[in-house]
Order: C-alpha cells, then structure tokens, then sequence
C-alpha cells in the first residue's frame, strides 16, 4: 500500500492534501478501535482516573465541529452545541459519554468530517491565510491553515491515550 498526501477531489492543492491529513487519521481511527465491546468504548483505565474512548472521540468530533465553523465564519449552532457538548464539564474535564455504541460514535464522526469536507470544497489555497479566533472565550488566533493541521494532530495526538487505553484493557481482562 502506497502513503501519500495526495489533494482530495474538489479541493485546491494544499487545502486538499491537509483534508487529505485529517481524513487519513478519521480512517486510522477507525482502524485502532475497531472490534472494541461497549465495555472497552467505556473504560476508563485503572482506577477510573483518565478519559475513555467514547469521550476522547466525542471531544475530538465535538473540536473538528467547532473548528468546521470557525473555518465557515459562522457560530455554531446552539443545537448542534447541545448535541455534540460541552467541550469541557463543570470540573474542567471532559464530559462522561456512556450509553453509545462505537459505530454510533464513528458515524456522527463520519457526519462531521462530511461537513468539514463540504466546507473544504468551498476553500480556495488563498483562503488558508484567513485568520479565526479560538480557544474557550475565543483568545487565540489562528489561519485556517493551521486549524486544518491542527483537526489532523489533535485526532492523531488522542489516538495515542486510545492506544493506551486498549492495552491497559486488555491487561485487565
């Protein structure tokens, strides 16, 4: 099998080959939990101390979701923000998630990296150099360059606490 970074259909050059990024790591996603129980989707490591991969999916889909409309230039919609959030719980955690099986979890992933697609579509290269702003009361700033290599890291940096997760599970058992 060949790697590539190759520019997706529809999509200039560069804003192709980072949607390119983020679609291969949804893809590894999907490869790394792949046969996980309900219960695996919801453990939460020894003692309970550390987030399970239900919620690291939800807070990656729930971050891909802010940053498709930041890209937009719009807010996000208020239902969308109680279907997908909070971000972070009153603790400053992120929010437990139990209930949902894994497919349901990558389907609504699937959902949001359709709209990040559909809006990818409409970005030129020259687009990338528009700046957003981000962060919990919206105090960085960022081009839209970055925020699509960063939807790519984030999704890559927590894969990792999966990867971790999957092996103290199967230690347990």
């Amino acid at each position: 099998m060949l790697y590539d970074l190759k520019g997706e259909k529809d999509m200039t050059p560069i804003v192709g080959m980072l949607y390119s990024a983020v679609k291969e790591n949804s893809q590894r996603l999907q490869f790394i939990t792949n046969g996980m129980s309900q219960e695996e989707v919801e453990y939460k490591g020894p003692n309970d101390k550390f987030n399970s991969t239900a919620q690291l999916i939800k807070h990656i889909m729930f971050v891909d979701l802010n940053w498709v409309y930041r890209i937009k230039g719009e807010p996000l919609p208020a239902s969308l923000n109680e279907q997908f959030g909070p971000m972070i719980d009153a603790n400053g955690r992120l929010p437990m998630s139990k209930g949902k099986t894994l497919e349901e979890l990558l389907n609504e992933y699937e959902n949001v990296l359709k709209m990040l697609n559909d809006t990818c579509i409409q970005l030129t290269d020259d687009d990338l150099d528009s700046v957003v702003t981000f962060g919990h009361g919206n105090e960085k700033k960022a081009t839209i360059r970055w925020g699509l290599w960063h939807i790519a890291d984030h999704n890559r940096y927590h894969q990792a606490h999966i990867n971790q997760l999957r092996k103290w599970y199967k230690e347990k058992i």
